[in-house]
């Protein structure tokens, strides 16, 4: 991390409270003032680094989910290909991020619904983050020799989107849980059958 004596740079300060200050209050709660004072830098520092609120927030979104990404490959490094444990760490990270949050949803969808207008630039990282899950579970199923790894990995999909939004609703984990046992169905049930030999 760039730094000047030891301290973040501008720009890093102001993505660090753009992320604790979009998930406590939600993105359109929260004003420029606010940001800059938070991040303790000018105003001016905003608009330098990132044109605009809107350019900050993309920027937040980015690094939220490259870091989801970083810690998912770090999660399965060591993992055999068996599908359903490699499936069981997306929806564990979920869980604890949903404690640690306090149960506000998911940041990606929460962002998405803040800005209806499918032009906004939240809209081009929500769907990368989301293509990028997709692709992991179709590759990890395909691996396995899933006879329609894209099919089921939308449905796990879908299903990890519902553990979400019920675990918000909910304020708790086990929606999440469920899900992921749900989506460990899915996963085994696209897997050919194992091979019987006789005796």
């Amino acid at each position: 991390m760039a730094s000047i004596g030891g301290r973040p740079l501008p720009a890093e300060r102001l993505v660090s409270s753009a992320a604790r200050l979009f998930d406590r209050h939600g993105i359109r709660a929260v004003g420029v003032d606010q940001l800059v004072v938070d991040a303790d830098v000018a105003r001016a520092s905003l608009y330098q680094n990132f044109g605009s609120k809107d350019g900050l927030v993309a920027a937040w979104l980015e690094q939220q989910d490259r870091l989801d990404r970083e810690g998912y490959a770090r999660a399965v490094r060591t993992m055999a290909d068996d599908p359903a444990p490699r499936i069981q760490v997306l929806f564990d990270r979920a869980a604890a991020a949903a404690r640690r949050r306090r149960f506000r949803g998911c940041l990606y969808l929460n962002a998405a619904t803040e800005f209806p207008d499918p032009a906004h630039p939240v809209h081009s990282v929500v769907a990368t983050h989301r293509h990028w899950l997709h692709a992991e579970l179709a590759a990890t199923l395909r691996r396995a020799g899933a006879a329609d790894p894209e099919g089921t990995a939308q449905r796990i999909q879908l299903i990890y989107d519902g553990g979400l939004a019920g675990s918000k609703a909910a304020r708790s984990a086990d929606p999440i849980r469920l899900a992921a046992e749900m989506a460990a169905d899915a996963a085994v049930a696209a897997l050919p059958a194992p091979t019987v030999t006789g005796s």
